[in-house]
């Protein structure tokens, strides 16, 4: 289980990006965290990824302390960030360099199939369009097949069609081996297609301000109308956690309101 246990960061200059944030995230769950500028969810996420350490609390996996980057978590960033000198097979077995030859082409070659570009393995990452490179780092992030698997944003400068397309071939590689999945995103329609649960986080400091479980079976019709409730109460509670806490309507418990 990851277990974020009052997390707090602030910066040398004295920004406050968290303050005491605690999360648990279930093995396999594919959790979003959703909230407004300066609500610190990529701070989150270097945190849990062990790239910065935080000012107070602590982030466990399975009882052991994150304090570093961890061989048990991967991350997947808005930019692929391949390697331009290494074709797109050796992008993607770039983390197996310890495993057998023959054993790494069988994987890469798996995980190049599940995301749609076996044909363009021996290409150079250039040759490719900004869809095709960022499956190539999903593909990537999933061969060694890590325990948290953390993205931020990856899709979030792309067109909606390439966008859900990959959110397809996403939840294909999840399937084979079912990671514990956060994922940071402004695209409320993109958090209720992937998540189980959405963490609504309140900016400035960032803090946990509600959690909503979606309790949506897969695959999603994006036109149902659970789809389309879930939606709404996403919506509903990013509204509220904009607003100052006086503000608030009163009322139903978080994250159920709707406000038309």
């Amino acid at each position: 289980m990851l277990v974020l246990d009052r997390l707090s960061k602030t910066y040398a200059d004295g920004t406050a990006a968290l303050s005491n944030v605690s999360l648990q995230v279930r093995p396999g769950e594919i959790v979003a965290l959703i909230g407004g500028s300066g609500c610190g969810k990529t701070t989150a996420l270097r945190l849990i990824a062990g790239l910065d350490r935080p000012s107070a609390g602590a982030v466990r996996l399975d009882d052991e302390l994150v304090v570093e980057p961890h061989p048990a978590i991967g991350i997947v960033f808005q930019e692929p960030r391949l390697l331009p000198w290494h074709t797109v097979a050796d992008n993607v077995g770039f983390g197996l360099m310890d495993r057998p030859a023959a054993e790494r082409r069988e994987i890469v070659a798996h995980a190049l199939e599940r995301v749609g570009l076996a044909e363009h393995a021996h290409r150079w990452p250039k040759e490719l369009s900004g869809g095709q490179q960022q499956r190539v780092a999903i593909a990537r992030s999933f061969v060694t097949r890590p325990k948290v698997l953390l993205l931020d944003e990856p899709f979030s400068a792309l067109d909606a069609f390439t966008r859900a397309s990959l959110h397809e071939h996403l939840f294909r590689l999840w399937d084979e081996t079912r990671p514990t999945v956060l994922v940071v995103t402004h695209d409320v329609s993109e958090a209720v297609t992937l998540a189980d649960r959405v963490v609504v986080m309140r900016p400035k400091p960032g803090r946990v301000d509600d959690e909503l479980d979606l309790g949506l079976a897969r695959p999603r019709d994006r036109m149902s109308a659970a789809v389309e409730v879930a939606t709404r109460r996403v919506l509903a509670a990013l509204d509220r956690s904009l607003k100052p806490v006086q503000n608030r309507p009163a009322g139903g418990p978080a994250g159920n309101a709707l406000w038309w």
